[in-house]
């Protein structure tokens, strides 16, 4: 009889068609929670002009869907750690689908706005437990590439928002961009049926013969046997999830997580909302500026495989600095203008330094908590997050009822970019569950049944 380690396991595996599975489903999954989100920027100026609203109303709107992905990302996030990833991934894919699909059908801003939160609510949700699920299962070499590919897919559906717009708006009205959304309801039981459960909760619930099964999968040239026994790592354990955050000397590291989060996600919501109605005030037509959210989302998947390839080298806060700090200069400059070129090339660094920042900052966080707490801590930091992702779309409609130079807009998203580096700044990465040697984490054998 042996013992097994999933941990190393995992660690040590190479890369194969388990994790392949893994990424694809992934990868679709975040490609439509990227849908959901933007869907609403691409709509915006033409729901003003049907419901005659002004642009705070407007910008209010926009806030419902992320107030409820900020219960959503807290509720669900902690949620996970106790019931299962792979549950609350599938009920929270049901509430951000079925949802988006039901505005489609709204007839009042109202009714509209009620859809969105709930499906903001699944949108909370979603992210931080793929994300989590991910980490737990990639090979210890490659993580934050892994994580980066899979939430390229957030900009690829952010890109496919727009082109529907342009495509399907005029000939099949604004409704049908939300119907499209309905689609992963209908992948979802094969999704389910393919994605594991994470080792910890396996190991947790007396699930042992789950647990050999999926191991066989990440590393089949090891061979496993039912009478094997099962070493876990004994990490801090909590009846309150939350405040193992704040233990092991990560209170300092979480509540700059928290900062980062909140103003890099206020850059990006905002963004999102009225980057198009900006374009329009700046003099360019409704086709030629949903253009630049594609440009927008292009260039945080350039920035995002790039960077996130050079974290797993180099580390993820010595990338994450000068990325952010770069989004805060290509804002400011894009409010001063320039040829189409220039325009769409800060366009592209401001998607690779907020959205892309944001994809990489949650590759971090997922590897600097242990796995006990770990969807607990990206859903924290995704609900304070979205605190600062509802001022985006209030901010953006409020700047512009003013009428300030549009230069002084951009300036506006900027600033959260600086901060959001000085918060990354200030964290520790000694305390990081990744940096911890063998040595100083006590292993015990648990006797799975």
């Amino acid at each position: 009889m042996a013992t097994i380690n999933s941990a190393e396991v995992i660690a040590n595996s190479k890369f194969n068609r388990f994790h392949l599975s893994l990424l694809i489903w992934s990868f679709i999954i975040i490609s439509f929670d990227g849908y959901d989100l933007v869907v609403y920027g691409t709509v915006v100026p033409t729901l003003i002009e049907k419901w005659n609203l002004t642009p705070v109303e407007a910008g209010a709107i926009g806030t419902y869907g992320l107030f409820g992905m900020m219960f959503g990302a807290i509720v669900f996030g902690t949620l996970a750690d106790r019931i299962g990833r792979k549950n609350v991934i599938a009920i929270t894919l049901v509430l951000f689908s079925l949802f988006t699909f039901f505005c489609g059908f709204a007839e009042t801003p109202t009714v509209f706005s009620t859809f969105r939160f709930l499906a903001g609510l699944g949108l909370g949700g979603i992210m931080p437990n793929v994300i989590a699920l991910l980490t737990d299962y990639a090979p210890k070499t490659m993580r934050s590439m892994i994580v980066s590919i899979v939430l390229c897919g957030y900009s690829i559906g952010g890109i496919l928002a727009p082109l529907l717009g342009i495509f399907l708006m005029p000939t099949f009205g604004w409704e049908a961009i939300f119907w499209f959304a309905g689609l992963p309801l209908l992948l979802l039981p094969f999704m389910y049926k393919q994605l594991p459960e994470t080792a910890s909760y396996l190991i947790r619930t007396g699930k042992k013969d789950k647990l050999i099964s999926v191991l066989a999968k990440v590393s089949p040239g090891t061979k496993f046997n039912p009478h094997d026994e099962i070493v876990e790592y004994k990490l801090q354990e909590t009846k309150v999830p939350i405040m193992g955050l704040f233990k092991e000397k990560r209170a300092v590291s979480t509540v700059m997580f928290w900062l980062a989060f909140f103003s890099c996600l206020l850059m990006v919501y905002g963004l999102n909302t009225w980057l198009p109605k900006l374009m329009i005030e700046a003099g360019y037509g409704l086709n030629s500026s949903l253009t630049f959210l594609i440009a927008l989302q292009g260039g945080a998947i350039i920035g995002t495989l790039i960077i996130g390839r050079l974290c797993d080298k180099y580390g993820s806060k010595k990338m994450l600095i000068p990325m952010y700090a770069s989004g805060a200069v290509a804002l400011t400059l894009l409010g001063f203008g320039g040829n189409s070129f220039l325009i769409y090339l800060l366009v592209a660094i401001a998607g690779a330094a907020t959205i892309g920042a944001q994809n990489i900052v949650q590759a971090y966080v997922s590897q600097y908590y242990p796995p006990n707490i770990r969807s607990t801590a990206l859903g924290m930091a995704s609900g304070i997050g979205r605190i600062g992702g509802m001022f985006g779309p209030l901010l953006g409609g409020f700047l512009l009822s003013v009428s300030l130079p549009i230069h002084l807009n951009f300036i506006a998203f900027a600033i959260p970019g600086l901060i959001a580096a000085l918060a990354l700044a200030a964290i520790p990465v000694r305390y990081a569950h990744s940096n911890e040697s063998d040595t100083k984490i006590e292993s015990i054998t648990t006797h799975v049944s």
